[in-house]
């Protein structure tokens, strides 16, 4: 963190998008040492903004000590931006592999910068989050990394990048023996699809999405196919594309309902600067891109494994947890005769086996909450080597490189748990009061 950024240089730092806990800038100054960078900083809550002053610098709690002990240098960090910087290089990447997860540095931002930022983004951000956050400017650094949402310059000069940006969410069905009759429809219905209905009753979304992810980690091409095409149907919060680092579809910081023709129009527009295409067949043409790249990179074959670490759900990893905070027997209290034996071998598991359950729980929770960047540019020259992965576009008779990372590899908190848990039952039982409304629709009436 040598380098400091100053009130002069926040100039160069325009609003890219934002998460609920992070804001993202990219920069468009002339500097060799940021040209092609992102920083992500930190936000704070606007009814908190007393507590601004009183910087916190706990990482980690006692009882996540425990659970990380086996990375000596997250155990280590003193402060939980920090320690999310250091959760994705020591475990994230060696999970998913160095060549598809970039953990970033940090860097050092004066709090003028970020009272210049603030200023500056204002206008930018989704009414809704300034309403409930803004930039924190008690933090002192920024978290500093590749734009993957195009190609670092080079011997390629100005060609220009397309990228997409897709959030996948969990690509299997739970088939624990933990998972309780009164929530079995989990083994059949995705978790992606139940969430919905509850986004909806709370008035998040205005209509459900089509997405499936089972279509995306399918492997089978059809389905992959079919899977990008209900993302840009209702992208949500779940699809972005971008066309030389600037948004052309999707909402920043928040979500974008759904793709009407009026938009689909303007993709298609935007789209013809890259894709080869007749007129109306840009946006097709994109999808099996986007096909192409997924199934020839393997990533979601990567992803799904660690997604699938949580193999005892949700259910089970309430009582590991209970274990790892000695609240086991307030637990007990709670569960019948029949059930108590259901979770007996959790209750009688050693501290060990507790948090290990628990820590592969947390890091697959990463993997279903994360993002895929595909980034593509049109190959100059056919024949020509390349040091990226190479489609072709066989309607277009174009070659693309085409690069992958994973972004949003967040540190899940092990105070979440109980809060996992509680969403878990309210999503399944708010699904099944919905289906039971309209069953005559869709045919779930045997819930």
């Amino acid at each position: 963190m040598e380098l400091t950024l100053t009130e002069e240089d926040a100039a160069h730092w325009v609003y890219r998008g934002e998460g609920a806990a992070n804001l993202v800038l990219s920069y468009t100054g002339s500097s060799p040492s940021y040209i092609g960078k992102v920083m992500r900083i930190r936000k704070s809550p606007r009814k908190e903004s007393a507590l601004q002053g009183v910087r916190n610098t706990i990482a980690l709690t006692p009882h996540e000590r425990l659970i990380w002990k086996d990375v000596p240098e997250l155990i280590s960090s003193s402060d939980k931006e920090i320690a999310g910087q250091l959760y994705v290089e020591h475990v994230m990447k060696p999970l998913l592999g160095s060549k598809y997860v970039d953990a970033g540095t940090h860097i050092l931002v004066t709090k003028e910068f970020l009272e210049t930022v603030e200023r500056n983004v204002a206008s930018q951000r989704p009414a809704g989050r300034v309403d409930v956050s803004r930039v924190d400017t008690q933090c002192d650094f920024g978290l500093l990394m590749s734009d993957h949402s195009i190609f670092p310059q080079g011997s390629q000069g100005s060609i220009p990048s397309l990228s997409v940006e897709i959030k996948p969410k969990c690509g299997f069905l739970p088939t624990s023996r933990f998972i309780s009759e009164e929530t079995a429809i989990k083994r059949r219905k995705t978790r992606f699809e139940m969430h919905q209905a509850l986004k909806l009753q709370h008035g998040e979304i205005s209509q459900r999405s089509v997405y499936n992810p089972l279509d995306l980690f399918s492997g089978s091409k059809e389905r992959i196919h079919k899977a990008v095409k209900d993302l840009f149907t209702t992208p949500q919060n779940n699809f972005r594309v971008f066309l030389n680092g600037s948004l052309i579809l999707g909402g920043l910081g928040g979500g974008a309902e759904s793709t009407d023709a009026s938009i689909a129009k303007v993709l298609e527009d935007e789209l013809q600067s890259v894709i080869q295409a007749d007129d109306g067949q840009c946006t097709e043409n994109l999808f099996t891109l986007v096909t192409e790249a997924v199934q020839k990179s393997g990533v979601l074959d990567k992803l799904l494994e660690v997604q699938k670490l949580d193999n005892i759900d949700i259910e089970g990893v309430i009582h590991a947890y209970y274990n790892i905070t000695s609240q086991q027997s307030m637990a007990r209290k709670a569960l019948d005769e029949e059930q108590a034996k259901k979770y007996a071998s959790l209750h009688s598991a050693s501290l060990e086996e507790s948090l290990r359950i628990v820590k592969d729980y947390l890091i697959a929770a990463t993997a279903k909450d994360c993002s895929l960047m595909i980034c593509f540019r049109p190959r100059k020259e056919e024949g020509s080597g390349s040091a990226y992965d190479t489609v072709y576009l066989e309607s277009t008779k174009q070659a693309f490189d085409f690069k992958v990372h994973f972004i949003d590899l967040d540190l899940k908190r092990l105070s979440k748990v109980e809060d996992y848990y509680k969403l878990d039952k309210k999503i399944v039982n708010c699904y099944k009061e919905m289906s039971k409304l309209d069953h005559g629709r869709n045919g779930d009436a045997n819930l």
